[in-house]
């Protein structure tokens, strides 16, 4: 089970990223997951929102670089070591975790983590082979 992330490219200065959140917010859009890793001259703003499509069109009509990506969202034990239990799974795949960020705790009291993986089908199929239960685009939207 894959969920859908935007990738947006934006410039590393002042005002680019408020400019996003408000298109977004303009049209509707929820944001319910997201990341933001930078560079000195870029950034990369990962987003999970409720309307995939409209989202990635109003950004492109704005001039923003965005693609469509594949993510996991995994649900994870919201205890001590629940986390390295993902991982350990994963590397015991010999899988790479190409990056990762936190999404939210449910109330059945697991924390959601955000995974982008170097093989996804195959590291979907060792996570639910190794019972880590995943989470969908409609679960991660309704929280």
């Amino acid at each position: 089970m894959l969920v859908e992330q935007l990738a947006v490219f934006l410039e590393n200065k002042s005002g680019r990223l408020a400019e996003i959140t408000a298109v977004l917010a303009q049209n509707n859009i929820n944001i319910r997951a997201l990341s933001v890793a930078d560079t000195a001259d870029f950034g990369i703003l990962r987003l999970i929102v409720d309307k995939v499509e409209l989202a990635r069109e109003v950004l492109k009509k704005r001039g923003f670089p965005v693609n469509r990506t594949k993510v996991v969202a995994v649900a994870v034990p919201d205890r001590v070591g629940g986390l390295a239990s993902v991982l350990e799974a994963v590397s015991g795949g010999g899988f790479n975790v190409e990056y990762m960020y936190a999404y939210a705790h449910r109330a059945d009291g697991s924390a959601v983590m955000i995974f982008r993986f170097d093989e996804m089908d195959r590291a979907v199929a060792l996570l639910q082979e190794q019972g880590f239960a995943l989470v969908s685009t409609g679960e991660i939207c309704a929280v």
